[in-house]
């Protein structure tokens, strides 16, 4: 039988809340309205669990991108305004292994993107409760459409925010640092709060059927699932265009092409070519210098003057101050350290070599000889959230951090950082400031 306009389903005479008409008006809150006999617990409970496994994952990858940022050091390297109890800190942000912030920035970012066709799937499943008639039904119910509300909000702003970040479009209406952050926390409060409730039926659910039974049935002899009070099972049912095993593979032939296409940025080598969805026009041609970059000299308002023959890099600390040429810079003992440049859109270098001298050294320069402190680094770039940066006294100390000179034998340039930059193990790519022209030893402003 097709279903009816005037068909009111089973809310006919549910008053709710707000004393709306019995019944559901035409259009999408009535149940007839959604037909797909696909529709159902068991399938939205296997999209569900695919996402309860892969948002924590997603979650605290994400803090601990936020970790890598030293965010108890200064506000420079925390740009999240009353983060209070939010922003917690459990541990120093290490420089070993220094592939480290690459894996974690890597994995973060890719699986993001990965479970892009399983959230819009696991949505489609559940698209006729977005609709449900009447709208509230009483206060328990008005908190589970709240609750509903910011985890659909929530996922849908964490993952645009994303994805428009790694695509380097920074079109938000402010930081993305802090509205990822903010959004991050509605958003997993909203899934906890989801999953305390919806666990049990999703289990249930996945018992009801076997995956490989549901895997050999055809498109033909694709059934409706049980009618419960779930509200996802239809109860007209349109005759059936696709199997839940057409369905599965869908989505999956999907997350496996999103995960080809951009698992290449993280992982760098020969599979770089294959990350089709990076940033396009990112590497500054071939040679010495020739590996991905975010942003140029020229787009930050660098001068040729600023980093000209009369650039000095200033070394301040222990109530002294230092002044050097970069040939007084080139002229102190050198040394060499193989890092990768990883940065927050997921997006790293294999290692490159770099050249230069220890930040240890630099210290010493103004008596700073024995366990250095941390260090407050200045970039002659004169506007942009990441000028300046604070580094931790373990990244100062660390053998391999450098205020590097020059990259795999040659000179850096200008888009690298000439005449310096530093380079650290583990460090997000926004702290190894380029263009920099002063450090400052023992200052945590």
């Amino acid at each position: 039988m097709e279903p009816s306009d005037h068909d009111d389903g089973p809310h006919r005479r549910a008053s709710g809340l707000l004393h709306l008409p019995s019944g559901p008006p035409p259009g999408p809150a009535r149940p007839a309205f959604w037909r797909s006999p696909l529709r159902g617990p068991w399938l939205t409970s296997v999209f569900g669990l695919v996402l309860l496994v892969g948002i924590p994952v997603l979650f605290v990858t994400g803090l601990l991108s936020y970790a890598a940022y030293n965010p108890e050091l200064a506000p420079g390297n925390d740009q999240t305004p009353g983060k209070g109890w939010l922003g917690f800190y459990l541990f120093s942000w290490p420089t070993s292994p220094y592939w480290l912030y690459r894996l974690t920035q890597g994995i973060h970012v890719t699986l993001g993107v990965v479970l892009i066709p399983v959230l819009l799937a696991k949505l489609w499943s559940v698209i006729p409760k977005l609709f449900s008639w009447p709208p509230l039904r009483s206060p328990s119910h008005a908190l589970e459409r709240l609750s509903l509300l910011l985890l659909v909000g929530g996922a849908l702003f964490e993952f645009v925010t994303g994805v428009l970040n790694i695509q380097l479009h920074y079109i938000f209406p402010g930081s993305f640092y802090t509205l990822h952050f903010y959004g991050a926390w509605v958003f997993i409060g909203a899934f906890l709060v989801h999953i305390a409730f919806r666990v049990p039926v999703m289990a249930s659910a996945l018992r009801s059927r076997r995956l490989r039974t549901e895997l050999r049935t055809p498109a033909a002899r694709t059934e409706s699932e049980p009618a419960d009070d779930t509200g996802l099972v239809t109860p007209h049912p349109a005759a059936p265009t696709m199997s839940r095993r057409g369905a599965l593979g869908l989505v999956g032939a999907g997350s496996l092409g999103l995960l080809l296409v951009t698992a290449g940025q993280s992982i760098g080598g020969i599979l770089r070519g294959t990350a089709l969805l990076a940033p396009r026009g990112q590497e500054p041609g071939r040679g010495p210098n020739g590996f991905q970059i975010n942003k140029t000299a020229a787009s930050v308002g660098i001068r040729a003057r600023d980093i000209g023959p009369e650039w000095r890099l200033v070394v301040r600390g222990n109530g002294r101050e230092q002044s050097c040429t970069r040939a007084q810079l080139l002229a102190l003992p050198q040394h060499t350290a193989a890092l990768p440049i990883a940065c927050v859109e997921g997006w790293s270098t294999d290692d490159q070599h770099w050249s230069g001298v220890r930040l240890t050294d630099l210290a010493a320069l103004v008596g700073l000889r024995h366990g250095p402190p941390g260090v407050f680094v200045e970039s002659v770039q004169r506007a942009g959230a990441f000028r300046s940066t604070h580094l931790r006294d373990n990244q100062v100390r660390d053998a391999r951090s450098l205020l590097a000179l020059r990259v795999n034998g040659a000179d850096l340039s200008p888009d690298h950082g000439y005449p310096a930059r530093i380079i650290v193990p583990a460090n997000p790519g926004v702290h190894n400031t380029k263009w920099v022209t002063r450090l400052t030893f023992g200052d945590a402003r």
